[in-house]
């Protein structure tokens, strides 16, 4: 086809695939028909369709964590966009690489203020990095390799561009090659010297966090400790960690900040390498917001978009720690076997003894999941998926997003029953795409965190009309039929031999399939 003879929607498509970008998580309407026609006829980029705008963004965030590349997005308007915003959120502060398609009225109908029209750019803005809207069909190309390179920026961006559809039927679209990846920007090499006198002991700490957190990236923190004698430890919230037998184990900054102080009490150095120092998720009455001691020495050696591998590199190098044995690699060990029923520890040993070698855990389990960490961390090798966002609702496309970026690996979502109703469409899109995901819904029929939540803010007596708006039942939430309703085999389990047995049939299916925890 002659370049001349595109429209802007094929030049798009065009470019998007010589860039790298091969899937689209998709939610299209009128202004998109044209980019949905040229991904009809144009080979190569793998269409998942979304019942919902946020379950498209999450995928996308997903993909990106676990390929280490961009999908797209295809949202339609302002109002299709907003509803993907809380994902795009999240995506944001997990440093996932995106790029959104956002349809737009054709240019001459803009004026006229129909139904549909808005501020798109206004809307994106705060949940991206990178903001543009196409003007003719010339220079959809163009802008479409402007905005993969975009959100290839370490460690990863938030790409939107906005296409009026006239330029997306007009012809003259012009495919665009692929532009070159932006690198890392350095670390900071004039601290590198007093990072290392400042790891000196155990009252010195590597606070890692981001691209810091692959295999071969803390075996080099677990050679700095060794030689040392520092401790290490990551944020709460990780877009990606590498996990299990026979890598080296770093612990997380606790969530509820009584903990999180204590914790953190002890370390008087602390060298950041793609963190940022420890504060709590909320302001709380009479509580500190910054978690680290009073009078620590705090210092950024990389930021999350930096060379961490290159920091790390040099860190070791200058703690002279380049051949030292890496201390704290977890020997394989599993808890017992459970027996009974379901409490918050038995629900621990069943999950660790069920992790697969190589399985990807996505972990939206909230309250329920704080037990998890300790008991399966000499599991087999994992990567263990956190939300960085906060907004509830990542967890089951984020799972569809790391199922199709890694076909060839068990996703296990751990999921809590309140933050899965927020994107319950996901699974039907799981069962579309059959793709190979078992999902555990954590029923405890509550807002749990946020009961503990009022507590923390200082409310000690809440009345029944507080609770009511922090319960879920009245009806209680049927997770079998909602999964069966959208063809996703599932069951309901009660003791931990049922869940043992029920994450067997899971794990041992290609096609996704949820079990109902009733706690």
């Amino acid at each position: 086809m002659k370049d001349t003879d595109m429209n802007g929607a094929e030049s798009l498509v065009h470019t998007l695939l010589a860039s790298g970008v091969e899937v689209c998580f998709t939610n299209p309407g009128t202004s998109e028909m044209h980019f949905v026609a040229a991904l009809d006829h144009i080979p190569g980029m793998r269409s998942v369709l979304a019942l919902q705008e946020g379950v498209a963004s999450g995928a996308a965030d997903g993909y990106y964590r676990m390929a280490g590349k961009p999908a797209s997005t295809l949202l339609h308007l302002g109002p299709g966009l907003a509803n993907g915003l809380s994902n795009l959120h999240n995506a944001k502060k997990a440093g996932s690489g995106v790029v959104n398609i956002v349809g737009e009225h054709a240019s001459t109908h803009i004026e006229l203020d129909a139904p549909l029209t808005s501020d798109i750019e206004g809307i994106a803005r705060p949940v991206s990095h990178w903001v543009h809207t196409s003007h003719a069909a010339d220079t959809v190309g163009k802008d479409a390799a402007a905005a993969v390179q975009a959100a290839m920026v370490a460690p990863g961006q938030i790409a939107t561009l906005i296409l009026p559809s006239d330029t997306a039927w007009n012809p003259g679209g012009v495919a665009h090659d692929a532009l070159e990846t932006p690198a890392p920007v350095p670390f900071e090499e004039a601290n590198l010297a007093r990072a290392a006198e400042m790891l000196d002991g155990p009252e010195s700490l590597l606070m890692m966090g981001g691209g810091a957190l692959t295999e071969e990236n803390l075996e080099i923190a677990g050679r700095i400790a060794a030689q040392t004698g520092c401790k290490l430890i990551s944020e709460w919230s990780n877009a990606r960690l590498e996990r299990g037998a026979g890598r080296v184990e770093i612990g997380r900054v606790p969530y509820p900040i009584d903990i999180a102080l204590k914790v953190l009490e002890p370390y008087k150095r602390i060298v950041l390498v793609g963190a940022r120092a420890p504060i709590g998720f909320f302001a709380y009455p009479g509580k500190p917001a910054i978690l680290t001691r009073e009078g620590a020495e705090i210092l950024t050696l990389a930021t999350a978009g930096a060379d961490l591998g290159g920091a790390l590199d040099a860190l070791s190098q200058a703690t002279g720690s380049t051949d030292t044995p890496p201390a704290h690699v977890v020997e394989p060990a599993l808890p017992e076997r459970p027996t009974g029923p379901i409490d918050l520890d038995g629900l621990a040993a069943v999950i660790a003894r069920a992790i697969p070698e190589d399985g990807i855990i996505v972990d939206e389990s909230v309250t329920t999941g704080r037990a998890f960490f300790p008991v399966t961390k000499g599991a087999p090798k994992h990567s263990w998926l956190n939300n960085c966002g906060g907004s509830i609702g990542y967890g089951m496309p984020v799972a569809i997003g790391a199922a199709v970026a890694c076909p060839d690996r068990k996703v296990l979502g751990l999921i809590g029953d309140g933050s899965a109703m927020y994107t319950v469409q996901a699974l039907w899109t799981m069962a579309r795409e059959d793709l190979d995901i078992t999902i555990l819904i954590f029923a405890n029929r509550s807002y749990r965190i946020l009961r503990g939540e009022l507590t923390n803010v200082g409310v000690g007596n809440p009345g029944p009309r507080a609770i009511d708006m922090l319960s879920l039942d009245r009806p209680d939430l049927n997770w079998v039929q909602m999964a069966q309703s959208m063809g996703v085999e599932a069951c309901q389990v009660a003791t931990c031999e049922e869940l043992e047995a029920a994450m067997e049939t899971g794990l041992s299916t290609r096609s996704p399939y949820l079990i109902q925890v009733d706690l």
